[in-house]
């Protein structure tokens, strides 16, 4: 019976050990760390200095709201992309294999790549500014603009097709019977998508949401080069604490940023559940 009881534990052993010492271990020697627990030099002893910047100091505070905003602003531009592509990508029609290749593209291009393109093309003097001059048209300033256009605008273009691999995923694995018999009892093609497709996907496209968000939220190289100078995200001023090894702060601050995700993901396993118990209670 002992041996038993100790056959499951031996066999995660490996597994949960290996979590917890590369991951587990940096997680807690952070959290510590943004107390100045561990840290030597003037900067160490344990101390609030480093949340109080955080949630004093305008600059941090604005740059916890830019965080934010970053970080779900590009999600919404996400989906209203990637779900219409997703159907799209669920029918035949001619190029779709080509198609399918080519939206993919953002996936194999580095981030830095990414926000010099978009520098080069978008800013006020760039390639489209230059081309719109002949025409007699002003190009609206969208690079390190106030409402963080560019910066938004590349996010989405590196994560539309994360987001489209998994939403379509979700859309395929939806019963295509459950939607002729939304069409046999005479819904429309928006009904059934809304009242039947779009509720058995939800797992799949919250999670999409889920993993987007993480990866906005601690995305650097995009709004260093894309952004205004003021308010600069968190994950800027987490670099720039590092620069001037401002340790305690750089825990701080990344403490702050895994908050923010475990939140969201708190959110996301919450709206599974209930979706969950909702498929539960119409089935029975």
């Amino acid at each position: 019976m002992i041996k038993d009881r100790l056959t499951l534990p031996i066999l995660l052993l490996p597994g949960v050990g290996f979590l917890l010492l590369m991951f587990g271990l940096p997680l807690v020697t952070a959290f510590l760390g943004s107390f100045g627990i561990g840290i030597s030099g003037p900067k160490g002893g344990f101390s609030l200095a480093a949340y109080h910047k955080i949630f004093h100091d305008s600059r941090y505070v604005e740059g916890l709201s830019t965080t934010l905003y970053y970080g779900l602003a590009p999600i919404v531009v996400d989906l209203l992309v990637s779900i219409p592509l997703s159907l799209a990508l669920s029918r035949s029609f001619i190029g779709r294999k080509l198609f399918n290749g080519l939206y993919k593209i953002p996936l194999a291009i580095p981030s830095i790549v990414i926000a010099f393109a978009t520098l080069t093309l978008f800013e006020q003097g760039g390639f489209l500014s230059r081309l719109l001059v002949h025409v007699g048209l002003d190009l609206p300033r969208l690079v390190r603009d106030p409402w963080g256009v560019g910066v938004i605008t590349a996010i989405a273009w590196k994560d539309i097709p994360f987001m489209t691999l998994i939403i379509t995923g979700s859309f395929a694995a939806v019963p295509t019977e459950l939607i002729h018999a939304a069409r046999a009892l005479g819904a429309s093609r928006l009904r059934a998508f809304v009242l039947v497709m779009l509720p058995l996907a939800m797992p799949g496209i919250t999670a999409a949401i889920l993993l987007a968000f993480i990866r906005s939220i601690g995305s650097f190289v995009l709004p260093d080069v894309l952004a205004a100078s003021f308010p600069l995200p968190l994950s800027v001023l987490m670099y720039q604490a590092f620069r001037e090894s401002n340790w305690p702060l750089v825990y701080a601050i990344g403490s702050v940023l895994m908050a923010a995700s475990l939140m969201v993901l708190i959110a996301y396993y919450l709206l599974t559940d209930r979706l969950a118990a909702g498929r539960a209670t119409a089935r029975s």
